[in-house]
């Protein structure tokens, strides 16, 4: 089963390369056996729509917590610790254009315990702060955990496909955890207290590799982007009855805000 949504090996080590300004659209390939992509079945978002979106340069997405913090999934770092590696890009929807922003972390906190099955957050500290664009404030209830929800990310829009330079967007509708760990679809896989599903049963729509990290997001009682989940992992992509798995950051929400207080966010 392909688990994480992040770009792995050389193609991270190119996604480097293309955010620094020669990063190309995604060509269709063929499905790979293993491969989650990108926001499959979306359009392109506008410039401005989605402020808080951030694309690193492991192969990743994430959303900007504060202005110099980066919400973002544990499968996605190495751990806790000084890293100066990661290079964030901020305030485009064209990867490739001028206006875009980009900040070196400094530090990375990875969920503490985190071992590969649940608690699939993190956060990146920016060497300084981003100004002048909106962050992503995180749900610390479940009142939101439910409903249709917006995915974003540059991953590619098809199954082993390649990853995007402008930013895409779709929306995909809540999956309960009982039809989630049903036999049709995970099979008991899901993690309930802490993953939420979102997707399809017919497919078509989904996030995939290079979106690991990035926010899944809806409005509030107030008509505000609110996250509510993180990009985590899934079988394949967009595949009938394998809808997206996405870290509930409700759940995880006090732990969370501890630890970007502690980072100084």
């Amino acid at each position: 089963m392909a688990r994480w949504r992040r770009i792995l090996g050389g193609a991270a080590a190119a996604l480097t390369v293309a955010a620094m300004g020669t990063l190309m659209q995604s060509s269709p390939a063929a499905a790979a056996p293993d491969g989650p992509d990108m926001v499959v079945g979306g359009t392109t978002a506008t410039q401005g729509e989605f402020p808080f979106m951030v694309r690193l340069s492991m192969g990743c997405g994430g959303a900007l917590y504060s202005p110099t913090l980066v919400l973002t999934a544990a499968h996605c770092v190495n751990g806790t610790g000084t890293n100066t590696s990661i290079t964030a890009t901020v305030g485009v929807v064209d990867l490739n254009s001028t206006s875009k922003v980009t900040r070196r972390s400094n530090y990375v906190y990875r969920a503490p315990g985190y071992n590969g099955n649940g608690k699939d957050w993190a956060l990146i500290r920016l060497s300084s702060p981003v100004t002048g664009l909106a962050t992503l404030p995180i749900a610390r209830t479940t009142a939101y955990d439910s409903g249709t929800f917006t995915i974003a990310g540059w991953g590619a829009a098809t199954e082993g496909g390649g990853q995007q330079r402008y930013l895409r967007k779709a929306t995909v509708p809540f999956v309960s955890d009982a039809t989630c760990n049903s036999s049709s679809m995970y099979a008991g896989q899901i993690i309930a207290s802490n993953e939420i599903c979102a997707g399809y049963a017919a497919g078509g729509v989904d996030t995939c590799q290079g979106d690991s990290g990035g926010p899944m997001f809806r409005r509030d009682a107030a008509n505000a982007w609110i996250q509510v989940g993180i990009v985590s992992w899934g079988d394949g992509c967009a595949r009938p009855n394998k809808p997206g798995v996405y870290t509930q950051v409700s759940y995880f929400a006090a732990t969370i805000a501890s630890a970007a207080s502690s980072l100084g966010g």
